[in-house]
């Protein structure tokens, strides 16, 4: 049988997926548009896009570049919870939560980025990680 907590990690990796698109797909007729030559490049990273593209282009790569680093806690906490048998309970509740307030904050950043907003839903979601990791490690004891 498959563990629920397993769909709302999933989600998570497509919307993550997501987001790249949504990235390549803006950044990429941005750099066009800035005169900027991909083939010319030469150890470039995406912050030096930073004034050269517009803000809102960058703000999806902000974004993307976020859902690399906080959620995979949340992923290790997901696999851990499922080892020790412990994906039940509140556990999914929780791992939903997490999943559904990155995926706002995603949206907020990516388009209107108001700071205040994602920075609430940045500590709602951060406030369900930190309990499913209470539950991991409670779990593994």
């Amino acid at each position: 049988m498959v563990s629920p907590i397993l769909l709302p990690a999933a989600v998570l990796v497509v919307w993550s997926l997501v987001m790249l698109l949504w990235l390549a797909a803006t950044r990429l007729p941005a750099l066009s548009k800035a005169g900027v030559s991909l083939g010319s490049a030469v150890g470039s990273r995406g912050a030096d896009l930073e004034g050269v593209i517009p803000d809102v282009v960058n703000w999806k790569s902000h974004n993307y570049t976020h859902l690399m680093e906080q959620p995979t806690i949340f992923y290790a906490a997901v696999f851990i919870l499922v080892l020790a048998g412990a994906d039940g309970g509140i556990n999914p509740a929780l791992a939903w939560a997490y999943t559904i307030l990155r995926i706002l904050h995603s949206i907020v950043q990516a388009t209107w980025n108001r700071v205040a907003v994602r920075f609430s839903l940045f500590l709602i979601a951060s406030a369900a990680l930190f309990a499913m990791t209470v539950n991991a490690v409670r779990a593994t004891m």
